[in-house]
């Protein structure tokens, strides 16, 4: 899956896309994340992209025009029109639903991920260009950097072969196929430190009374 992110501060891409499972799986060629700076499509003096709101106001707006030249340059990249996604506190909360539908190819192989800053953007960016809108939670930060690495990172580990077994991405929590239970406790060695012992029952080698202490350890 192909990750085109618009924004300005590409920069702050390196260490989520050089490190870690998404980092393996850049380089394994099974997602690829590419950033383009929005100031590089201003027309303006010192490449600005941002302006006073019309009406007056505190803040500043991101001007449409190098938003929508940006979109068309990298919608050109493509064989065919890709799905913008912007990221914004009045979006849809992003869940593992969402993730899953992604991930699953249903919207295409690419995602244009547009991302905020300032007050937002020019109202007919979302008007004209953006197909989806998501949060993160409820609350605001400084730009959409952040909540874009969340939601890829949520997507491309469910994507096959990034995380290193299927079955660790089924059964986590949050997931369809569980109903979205709690997901049961997990330990490693050693089996007694400082006094908390591993139940018994995972280290019995019952496979069949582990997995029934697992599904009673689930909690909706």
């Amino acid at each position: 899956m192909r990750f085109d992110v618009l924004t300005l501060f590409p920069e702050a891409f390196a260490a989520f896309t050089g490190h870690s499972i998404i980092g393996r799986a850049v380089e394994r060629g099974l997602i690829s994340v590419h950033c383009h700076d929005i100031r590089d499509y201003s027309t303006l003096r010192h490449r600005q992209v941002d302006d006073v709101p019309y009406g007056g106001g505190p803040g500043m707006v991101m001007m449409c025009e190098p938003i929508f030249k940006a979109v068309e340059a990298v919608q050109a990249m493509g064989e065919a029109p890709a799905p913008v996604v912007y990221l914004t506190p009045q979006g849809q909360p992003w869940a593992q639903p969402e993730a899953e539908t992604w991930a699953a190819g249903d919207r295409g192989e690419r995602m244009i991920i547009l991302c905020g800053h300032y007050e937002g953007v020019d109202y007919r960016v979302r008007e004209a260009l953006v197909q989806h809108e998501y949060r993160i939670g409820d609350y605001v930060l400084t730009g959409g950097e952040l909540p874009a690495q969340v939601l890829m990172d949520s997507v491309a580990r469910l994507r096959p072969g990034v995380v290193g077994t299927a079955e660790s991405v089924a059964e986590e929590s949050f997931s369809v196929a569980l109903d979205r239970k709690r997901e049961y406790p997990h330990y490693t060695r050693p089996a007694e430190y400082a006094g908390m012992a591993v139940p018994d029952v995972l280290l019995s080698g019952h496979h069949a009374k582990i997995e029934a202490w697992r599904r009673g350890q689930c909690r909706s």
